[in-house]
């Protein structure tokens, strides 16, 4: 293996090194895939407006998230069955994120439980969770998460029916045997049948509640004093939704384009969704970044903060935990660089002006 000089190296080194039942799992979208191109070709037309002369002798790129103080706005998205990719799955991203003074966010359906992440340290973790039928199920992982100081909740509310991903259905695929989803051991629920079909499609479809209503923000609220993020939300309609129900945030996602195909990029739903919060709660985005000029375009939009996803798997397959830190460290260095080259010494510095979008390059040019 070469010296990799950028996060999108790890993918080709991923599909090297795992067989290809994971790989396509990790990698697919839904359907046609439109979407899940969309989400990284966005970012390419959207140009900069950079400040020149500017002392950039010194740059804080320190945050905080829902009141927790981070190194950076760079974060771990949710991603299922990391010890399909590594061994060490979900400890080695946890010990990362912890070592680049980040958040993990850890999936519901992670192949390592809430307890055994949080064994190694205390860091500022956050849980993402899917609303099971048996409401049981979901009460009892949120407690585990509040014992195990886990600080939000993300609330995925775009899955009732798991999205068409033809890899999946192709490959017949399935958790591979020596591999439980963790946090649902013990209930009888975390081994996945093989099926003539996605085994994943036919989980869902047995397990996850496509009842799930607004209504359930309030009853989840009701269980947990824990802060809610609605994830999932790309229009300004389900933004207003989500304000009025109570969220402590929102993060733009459309599930790494692996649900609804032909929905818009994330990047592209950025906007008009951060527009209709009018600030009263933060909007984080998800999906499709790749470069730290994509981490200060997403700011520039409007986002209090951005969660990568592939990226982390990838780097785990290629290098384990030496490769999600190198994937953090590499984005926080290019998204320090572009700071420093469009003339931001810190995170308030960043505004609408310094990017130009396809819909106001044909607008009069601010002045200064």
């Amino acid at each position: 293996m070469g010296e990799i000089t950028n996060v999108m190296e790890y993918q080709a080194i991923a599909k090297q090194k795992l067989p290809k039942m994971a790989y396509d799992y990790y990698v697919s979208g839904a359907e046609d895939e439109w979407t899940l191109k969309q989400n990284r070709e966005a970012f390419s037309r959207i140009l900069f407006r950079p400040r020149i002369l500017i002392d950039v002798s010194k740059i804080d790129m320190t945050t905080s998230v829902l009141g927790f103080k981070i190194s950076m706005r760079i974060m771990i998205a949710p991603t299922a069955f990391q010890k399909m990719a590594h061994p060490d799955g979900e400890y080695a991203t946890a010990r990362a994120a912890s070592a680049a003074g980040t958040i993990m966010t850890l999936s519901s359906w992670a192949t390592s439980s809430v307890e055994e992440v949080a064994s190694t340290g205390p860091r500022i973790r956050f849980l993402q969770l899917y609303v099971h039928k048996d409401r049981k199920v979901v009460e009892q992982l949120v407690r585990t998460a509040e014992r195990a100081g886990f600080k939000a909740i993300a609330l995925t509310v775009d899955t009732p029916r798991l999205g068409r991903r033809e890899a999946d259905i192709k490959n017949r695929f399935v958790l591979p045997p020596h591999l439980t989803l963790k946090n649902f051991e013990g209930l009888d629920i975390g081994k996945m049948d093989k099926t003539n079909d996605s085994g994943l499609a036919s989980y869902v479809a047995g397990q996850i509640d496509r009842s799930l209503s607004w209504k359930d923000v309030k009853w989840l609220q009701s269980i947990t004093s824990l802060p809610i993020l609605v994830k999932g939300v790309i229009t300004a309609e389900n933004a207003r939704l989500a304000v009025h129900a109570g969220a402590s945030g929102i993060i733009v996602s459309n599930h790494g384009a692996r649900q609804l195909d032909y929905v818009p990029a994330t990047i592209s739903a950025l906007e008009e969704v951060v527009t209709a919060a009018q600030g009263r709660i933060p909007v984080y985005l998800d999906g499709g970044i790749r470069r730290g000029t994509d981490v200060f375009k997403a700011l520039a939009l409007g986002a209090s903060g951005i969660f990568i996803g592939r990226p982390v798997v990838f780097a785990l397959a290629a290098e384990g935990e030496a490769g999600v830190r190198n994937v953090l460290r590499m984005l926080r260095e290019e998204f320090e660089l572009t700071m420093a080259l469009s003339g931001c010494t810190t995170l308030a510095d960043i505004k609408r002006s310094h990017i130009l979008t396809e819909g106001n390059r044909l607008r009069p040019v601010p002045r200064l």
